[in-house]
């Protein structure tokens, strides 16, 4: 064995198992399985253009050559990104700890305990912050939450405001540029009129239905709003603050003033600044609205017996049940980074955070008196961290700062401000003063004086109490939150206990030397608004992944900047928007979208202002070919897209495909492909070959970024050479096309700190390597297709009867056992896995994906449990519902207990299969009752006594 061949560590197939695989496949070769599976004329002909892969150690060395390149100045630019002091605690423990950052989505709660833990504490967090009723898990960045909360309050017009046709959002100037740009992206399609102005001059017309404010103000001024939100009050106009967390331990709440939402970025709360991301955003609003917030909210229930359960609660994926009628595409979070900031906020606690405010706060307030007496003129009237000073020449204090490796945020040619944060040290002010003593002339030594002034008005001053729960007041010690984060870890199922086969969702390995340059300083502390010449470390990765994707997809050009998949879908459809404009054809708005498609598909469909119109699928599960061209026979003359995930989300190659696409573009269509499923295609075919002009890329599937629980996730956009010139910009630092579509995303290329692990996956695995990877994909489903062949059917298969890289297998014909495919998903915990998909995109059947990461060895446990929950379901009587599929998970109270009354044993409940007693997962609770906890919504941690019946 070549121990320097990455693709030998990552694909768990190895040469000795494919004599029995491809036997019990029945073909002779994998070339034979691949030429059975993916039609022939969307093949490959040639090999990736992409070099051979490296070793381990030659991309570690290679990257901390790149990381050199960066220089990791001083930044105090601010602009909603402050550098940050991750504890080594929280570091070592979550950041690098598989077991938190291969979780996948919390959808099966009884196996995700922990994780909902963790993000319960960042909804108390939140709420306790902001001072709002209710806060979701998490949002992608700042910007986005506050483009959420404009359409959010968009729906909730009034009947009569909707009447007026009241379309008309008020932004404050004070708004922070990447926000104005995405909320310019946004409300465009939706027909929203963005005014922005000063807020103290607004008329509260009736002509607006919502306003934004910022707080503290973009350059670092706090304003006293809570005049305006009561005159917005009074004219039924509601308000979103876009609220700094760190300041809240200082101001006063927004939520006192009675806004309608609060959103921010907990990035200040030990996450690294990673050059853009990926970061938490913050979504806190009333309680009236929790039908109408984005995103998901972790709520509290009960479990069969009555114990306290936590679980996603309502919108646990409303784009796939609302679809084009969902108020929001987004379907992810960014949960790693949500715990890392509750976990944040537990280990401080709230005189902790109190401690680090004032220090912030203190700080700020010593270089404003140090300025004034250089006679320099400090312009903000009240402030927390950010100073606006008036330097006269701009471009000299530049020079000077940059010199001495600092970074300012350069406001114009004669202003700048300065935003202090955590990891502001003493030495730093003084490093500060004695620069801006020399910028004046002061040729002494300039000494520091201490301030106890605080310049924020007594009116501003937060006076109510903040996270007074236990949790926040009990592991300020390493020790203690070492076990703390560890009790909470047990209670969860990842990818390091055993293989996750989810369809659609790709659970690959996330090696490890893909993982740590994600600690790293030269990566993790360079803010995204740094002069480019300071990042060229990062910009040679993110051009050479750029560049690697461009040849994966065939494709011209991509855009980095989406962070999650729907954000993908979002900035596709945009670009294909912007290219009809662009040719006078800005009429074409008809979206075709398969029946099978994923919910997002849809939402953001009519996001982007587009009149969604679904097709057929045939009984095979491919698209109706008759009914897609009577369809775009109708609306030809507005036909603007089809949106179509290939292979299909059936798990099918659909031999037609260049027959759909080529008829699309024959009426004036663009073809957007969903790239679900690019783990299926990668060196074998690609979006360009079967048609498509643009795709999305989920890189935390395919390209290795790990799940982390739900988040982070990174969407990025590959088109065509005519969409191209499209493709999005960034106010701040130039981005995109040079006809770019405004912002999608906050950071100019999105979530760039994670962005080093495609690229070491890539890199390392080169060519050959992926297209081994694809290959290795497609033989695991088929061997477990196999393998099951009898005792459950397949609802889907290619015309030569295989399957891609996944498989849907139908649940429904147990029914006549009284057994649903819930039970089958909670008795395979019993058996150590975490279930397949459920219930999508076919209700009653479950999707399995066990990519090219597992071995034979796991692929074989795993069939062999299935196998065994079959014979189970055999055992079953549908007018009895004592039995091992209706009573799973077990627990370990469950059957440590004095007494067990049911009609099988204790050891088939626990350990149904020899190989389950080496390695026993026991889930902390039984199963969750879902309907409770909608029905008493608790979304905070507030005394369990109180919300659950005894």
């Amino acid at each position: 064995m070549n121990t320097e061949v990455f693709a030998a560590r990552h694909i768990g197939i190895t040469e000795r198992d494919l004599p029995h695989m491809l036997e019990t496949i029945g073909v002779e070769s994998v070339e034979q399985l691949i030429n059975e599976t993916i039609p022939d004329d969307i093949k490959l002909k040639k090999p990736l253009d992409l070099p051979q892969g490296i070793s381990e150690h030659e991309f570690l060395n290679h990257l901390h050559a790149l990381a050199k390149k960066n220089k990791v100045f001083k930044s105090y630019i601010g602009l909603g990104y402050h550098e940050s002091l991750t504890p080594s605690v929280i570091k070592r423990n979550i950041l690098e700890n598989p077991g938190w950052y291969t979780a996948y989505t919390p959808y099966q709660a009884e196996i995700a305990q922990g994780r909902l833990e963790a993000l319960l504490n960042f909804q108390t967090m939140i709420a306790d912050l902001t001072g709002m009723e209710i806060t979701n898990a998490s949002l992608l960045d700042e910007s986005t939450a506050a483009a959420e909360a404009m359409t959010m309050l968009f729906e909730l017009r009034s009947r009569q405001q909707k009447k007026d046709g009241a379309v008309k959002f008020f932004v404050s100037d004070e708004i922070l540029p990447q926000t104005l740009s995405l909320l310019q992206t946004r409300a465009i399609p939706l027909g929203i009129e963005l005014v922005i102005g000063d807020h103290e001059t607004f008329g509260f017309s009736t002509d607006f239905y919502g306003a934004l404010l910022q707080y503290p103000g973009k350059h670092g001024q706090v304003n006293d709003y809570e005049s305006f939100v009561a005159n917005a009050n009074a004219n039924d106009i509601k308000v979103a603050v876009a609220a700094d967390i760190l300041s809240l331990v200082m101001l006063t709440p927004p939520g006192e003033w009675g806004v309608d939402a609060v959103v921010g970025t907990t990035q200040r709360f030990g996450i690294p600044l990673g050059y853009g991301g990926p970061h938490a955003a913050f979504f806190a609003t009333k309680d009236a609205y929790k039908r109408n917030i984005p995103g998901r909210i972790i709520g509290i229930t009960k479990d069969t017996d009555g114990n306290p359960a936590l679980r996603m609660a309502l919108q646990t994926r409303e784009q796939h049940i609302k679809r084009d009628k969902a108020t929001s595409n987004i379907c992810t979070a960014q949960v790693l980074l949500a715990v890392m900031a509750g976990m944040y906020a537990v280990y401080h606690g709230p005189e902790g955070l109190k401690y680090i405010a004032n220090k912030v706060h203190r700080q700020a307030c010593n270089i404003a008196t140090a300025v004034e007496k250089l006679g320099l003129k400090q312009l903000n009237t009240s402030f927390f961290d950010t100073l606006k000073i008036e330097v006269g020449d701009a471009s000299k204090i530049k020079e000077m700062a940059e010199s001495s490796s600092i970074n300012f945020n350069y406001v114009d040619d004669k202003t700048i401000s300065i935003s202090l944060n955590e990891a502001t040290s003493d030495e730093d002010v003084i490093k500060l003063t004695k620069l801006f003593a020399h910028f004046t002339g002061n040729k002494e030594d300039f000494f520091v004086e201490k301030n106890s002034e605080v310049k924020i008005p007594s009116t501003l001053q937060r006076q109510a109490p903040f996270m007074q729960h236990e949790v926040f007041n009990s592991y300020h010690s390493e020790t203690e939150l070492m076990r703390y984060i560890k009790k909470l870890e047990r209670k969860d199922l990842a990818l390091n206990h055993s293989m996750i086969s989810l369809g659609s969702c790709t659970m690959k390995l996330n090696a490890a030397s893909e993982m740590l340059p994600l600690s790293w300083p030269q990566w993790g502390n360079i803010h995204p608004f740094a002069p480019v010449d300071q990042a060229q470390g990062y910009q040679e990765v993110l051009q050479s992944l750029e560049e690697q994707l461009n040849v994966i997809t065939g494709f011209t050009a991509t855009s980095l900047q989406p962070n999650s998949g729907a954000q993908g879908e979002y900035a596709g459809l945009m670009v294909i928007r912007a290219y009809h404009e662009s040719r006078g054809e800005g009429h074409r708005n008809i979206c075709l979208i398969p029946a099978s498609a994923h919910g997002t598909n849809p939402a953001s469909a009519v996001m982007a202002g587009m009149q969604v119109v679904v097709t057929k699928t045939d009984e095979k599960g491919n698209i109706d070919i008759a009914d897609l061209e009577e369809k775009v026979e109708k609306y030809a003359d507005n036909l603007a897209a089809l949106m179509v995930t290939y292979p299909s989300t059936h798990g099918v190659f659909e031999s037609s495909i260049r027959q759909i696409t080529k008829l699309i573009h024959d009426n004036g269509g663009q073809v957007y492909m969903d790239g679900a499923n690019m783990n299926a295609q990668v060196g074998l075919t690609n979006p360009a070959t079967i048609g498509a002009d643009v795709c999305h890329l989920n890189l935390h599937k395919t390209f290795a970024i790990p799940h982390g629980g739900g988040g982070p996730g990174v969407g990025p956009i590959c088109v065509a050479e005519q969409l191209k010139p499209f493709l999005p910009s960034n106010p701040v630092i130039e981005t995109g096309g040079e006809k770019a579509i405004t912002a999608i995303s906050a950071a100019p290329w999105g979530s760039s700190l994670v962005c080093l692990i495609s690229y070491g996956y890539i890199k390392m695995l080169g060519s050959e390597g992926l297209t081994k990877a694809t290959e290795a994909a497609i033989l695991n489903a088929n061997y477990i297709k196999d393998r099951l062949k009898g005792k459950f059917d397949v609802l889907y298969t290619g015309e030569r009867g295989r399957a891609a890289h996944e498989m849907i297998i139908d649940c429904r014909p147990f029914k006549a056992n009284g057994i649903e495919v819930t039970d089958i998903a909670k008795r395979l915990i019993d058996y150590g896995f975490h279930a397949p998909t459920v219930s999508f995109p076919v209700a009653g059947t479950m999707m399995i994906e066990p990519t090219e990461s597992e071995s034979l060895a796991e692929l074989n446990r795993f069939c062999e449990a299935m196998l065994s929950i079959r014979a189970e379901i055999e055992e079953a009587a549908s007018d009895e519902t004592d039995n091992v599929l209706k009573n799973a998970p077990h627990t370990l109270a469950m059957l440590t207990s004095d007494s067990w009354s049911h009609p099988y044993s204790r050891e088939k409940a626990a350990f149904p299969l020899p190989y389950v007693a080496e390695n026993k997962f026991w889930p902390s609770i039984r199963r969750t009752d879902e309907a409770f906890g909608d029905r008493n919504l608790m979304c905070t941690c507030a005394p369990i006594e109180d919300y659950v019946e005894a």
